[in-house]
């Protein structure tokens, strides 16, 4: 079975970037995109997690408004809420993440998440 998906969109936020109880980096993050049909156009919204130096990378080099093209899977996180409710979302949980669009400013870097060297944006072909 597979279950890849790749999205364009913008973050709605900041991401969250936290520890696990065990030390494993998190980033939370929503990105949006909309679709445009005739006068009508509906914006969708998804939750995004990704885990260990890919949380690293998300947390240091991207911020609300930025445009990327996320892929994962897509997995339903379940707990019970406060009143006892079972509560689901679906969540993409990240396997990469690419800039798209236009820089935000002239001082960012990419960064390899696996340690790599640190590349000033100017020196990217896009």
């Amino acid at each position: 079975m597979l279950n890849h998906l790749s999205l364009q969109g913008r973050l709605v936020a900041d991401p969250e970037l936290r520890d696990t109880n065990s030390g494993v980096k998190v980033a939370n993050f929503r990105i949006a995109w909309s679709e445009k049909v005739k006068d009508r156009e509906t914006k969708l919204f998804l939750e995004c997690k990704a885990f260990g130096g890919l949380a690293e990378h998300i947390g240091k080099y991207f911020s609300r408004g930025q445009e990327t093209v996320v892929e994962g899977k897509l997995t339903t996180e379940e707990w019970k809420s406060k009143e006892g409710e079972n509560r689901s979302k679906i969540v993409l949980v990240l396997s990469g993440i690419n800039f798209c669009g236009k820089k935000q400013d002239g001082t960012a870097q990419a960064q390899d998440p696996s340690g790599g060297t640190p590349v000033e944006t100017d020196e990217l072909p896009f």
